[in-house]
């Protein structure tokens, strides 16, 4: 199974809460370093389920990802510690938020950027389409929508230097000279970013690896970012707080 068809299959199954099938996947073949943010998510869903050997995996996946030490993955490691017992669970409220989603919205266009998640069902909400359903509502609606401002968490935008950023981390772990040589030019002066993928699609093993790279750092600063609002957020239904 290539690193694309095992990410896609994991994402897919923690989704659905399918826990036999990540056991399965996790159990069968080594983890890629590239996909723990991912495995510590899927992982989260099978600890509380209580399935067979998910302790095990997780112990696993906590020491996998204090090694590694990016952003949010000492978020992710004391979750799963404490959801098995191993250490104090953090006091943060679940929330099931899409990272991804959450990702666009801090990290586009400053000018664009930025807008708020639905705290009752974590919907994200980009802020140009919460300004088109404004000036849809009537002001009995605005109202009382101000009024529960409390339901909403409010996202402000951070911009694409942290995308910049994991494109030079990434380049710096491949042993390809060649190509770290083509990339480390593409990313230079404006247009880096498209540069950047169109190089990348030359090479399909790499244009693998860097998107399952950065799907996992984009989680790691999404996890940081809602953990310092106290937040954490989770793939499946919320736990039960009993």
């Amino acid at each position: 199974m290539s690193l694309k068809e095992f990410s896609a299959t994991l994402r897919g199954a923690t989704y659905r809460a399918d826990v036999p099938e990540v056991i399965r996947l996790l159990e069968e073949r080594a983890w890629p370093e590239q996909t723990l943010q991912l495995t510590g998510d899927a992982l989260l869903v099978a600890v509380t389920s209580r399935a067979v050997n998910a302790h095990d995996l997780a112990r696993a996946c906590v020491e996998r990802l204090d090694e590694r030490g990016w952003d949010g993955d000492a978020d992710l490691s004391e979750a799963l510690a404490g959801r098995i017992g191993d250490r104090p669970q953090p006091l943060l409220r679940p929330l099931r938020v899409d990272l991804a989603e959450l990702a666009d919205v801090r990290e586009g266009d400053p000018t664009r950027g930025g807008g708020r998640v639905n705290l009752a069902t974590g919907q994200v909400w980009p802020q140009s389409v919460y300004e088109d359903f404004d000036a849809d509502e009537s002001d009995e609606e605005a109202e009382e929508e101000q009024s529960a401002g409390s339901r909403w968490l409010f996202v402000d935008p951070v911009g694409s230097r942290p995308g910049y950023r994991d494109m030079e981390v990434f380049i710096a772990t491949l042993a390809d000279e060649h190509l770290v040589e083509v990339l480390s030019d593409a990313i230079r002066g404006r247009g880096a970013f498209r540069r950047f993928k169109d190089a990348l699609a030359r090479d399909a093993e790499a244009h693998d690896r860097w998107y399952a790279f950065r799907d996992d750092r984009i989680r790691g600063r999404g996890r940081e970012w809602l953990a310092d609002q106290g937040y954490s957020p989770y793939p499946g239904p919320p736990p039960s707080s009993t």
